[in-house]
C-alpha cells in the first residue's frame, strides 16, 4: 500500500493528500516518453570533430553538398572551411539557411544558440536549427510557489510553434548562446512572467531534471531540462511581457493534480512539477514521520 504524504502547515501546503507512489510512478511513465531513440535513418553528426547531434535524412538532403559539410555513410560531419573562407560559424549559418530554405525549420527566430559537443562549445547556430540537426540544448524552468504552498502555472500562448495552449512551469525557455543558466532563468521569469531578479532573491540553485531524447516532426529533441524552484513574495502576481503566455494560475494541490492527471501540462513542464512536488513530499517525511497517514 502507498504511503500517504499529507502536506501540513510547515511546508506551507494546502490540506491535500498525494500518494507517493503515484507522484513516482507518473514520472516514470513521463521519463519513458522522454527517453527516445534517434529518428528512423538519422545519422550521428559531429562539429568540429567532436560527436554532438543527429541529422534525418530530409536535413541532410538538405545540406548535403555545402561547404563545411562532409557527409560519409556513418556520420555527417560539420567543419570549417578554409578553402571557402569559412569558420564553423559560417558553415553552421548556411546549414540553418539551407534547412529553412528546405523547409526543415518550424520557426526561424533571429535567436543564437551555443552548439554543444562533448561538454565544448564550438559554435552558435540558429534556434530553429537545433532539432532538424538534433544538437542539444540547455532549458531552465520555474517552479514559483506561493508562500501558502500554491503553484503559480502559465498557459502558453496559442501561437506559439511548440504545445500551443498547452500549461507550462511560472517561466521557462532555451539558454542562449553566451548565456549561462542562471542568467536564462533570471531572463525569461522578467520575460514571461514580469517578475525582477529581486523577487528571486530566494530561489534555489538550478538541478538538472534529465537529459530528454525526444523525437519531434521537426527532429531530434536533445535537452538538459534544469530547475529552480521559489516562494514568491505574498502579493506576487506575474504578468506576461512578451506575449508568449495567455494566463497564469496559482493552484492548490487538488487542482494542481487534476491538471495533471489530464495531461494539460507540457511534458517537461509536467516532469519539472512532479521533481518539485517529490522533494518536497520527500521533505515532509524526512522532517515529520508522525505526518504519514
Amino acid at each position: 500500500m502507498s504511503d500517504l504524504i499529507h502536506y501540513n502547515a510547515r511546508m506551507g501546503f494546502s490540506s491535500a493528500a498525494f500518494a507517493l507512489n503515484d507522484l513516482q510512478a507518473r514520472n516514470a511513465r513521463l521519463v519513458r516518453r522522454a527517453q527516445q531513440l534517434p529518428p528512423v535513418g538519422a545519422r550521428p553528426a559531429t562539429v568540429g570533430g567532436r560527436v554532438g547531434g543527429w541529422i534525418g535524412p530530409v536535413a541532410l538532403a538538405a545540406v548535403a553538398g555545402l561547404p563545411g559539410v562532409h557527409v560519409e555513410p556513418e556520420a555527417v560531419h560539420f567543419t570549417a572551411a578554409p578553402a571557402a573562407r569559412l569558420t564553423l560559424d559560417a558553415v553552421l549559418r548556411g546549414v540553418a539557411l539551407a534547412l529553412r530554405d528546405a523547409g526543415c525549420i518550424r520557426a526561424w527566430r533571429d535567436e543564437l544558440l551555443d552548439v554543444m559537443a562533448e561538454g565544448r562549445q564550438l559554435g552558435r547556430i540558429e534556434r530553429g536549427a537545433v532539432r532538424p540537426l538534433g544538437l542539444l540544448t540547455q532549458a531552465v524552468h520555474l517552479n514559483g510557489w506561493s508562500p501558502d504552498g500554491r503553484l503559480w502555472v502559465a498557459r502558453r500562448a496559442l501561437n506559439k510553434s511548440t504545445d500551443p495552449g498547452l500549461w507550462d512551469t511560472l517561466a521557462g525557455g532555451l539558454v542562449a548562446a553566451g548565456e549561462d543558466p542562471e542568467s536564462a532563468l533570471l531572463r525569461e521569469t522578467f520575460e514571461e512572467a514580469g517578475l525582477p531578479a529581486v523577487a528571486l532573491a530566494a530561489h534555489g540553485p538550478l538541478r538538472t531534471v534529465l537529459r530528454m531524447h525526444r523525437r519531434l516532426e521537426d527532429g531530434y529533441q536533445v535537452e538538459n531540462v534544469l530547475l529552480s524552484d521559489c516562494v514568491l513574495d505574498a502579493g506576487a502576481v506575474p504578468r506576461n511581457l512578451d506575449g508568449e503566455v495567455i494566463e497564469f494560475r496559482c493552484l492548490a494541490m487538488a487542482e494542481l493534480w487534476d491538471m495533471i492527471t489530464r495531461g494539460a501540462f507540457t511534458l517537461e513542464a509536467e516532469l519539472a512539477i512532479l521533481d518539485s512536488l517529490r522533494h518536497r513530499l520527500l521533505a515532509v517525511s524526512c522532517a515529520a514521520p508522525s505526518a504519514r497517514a
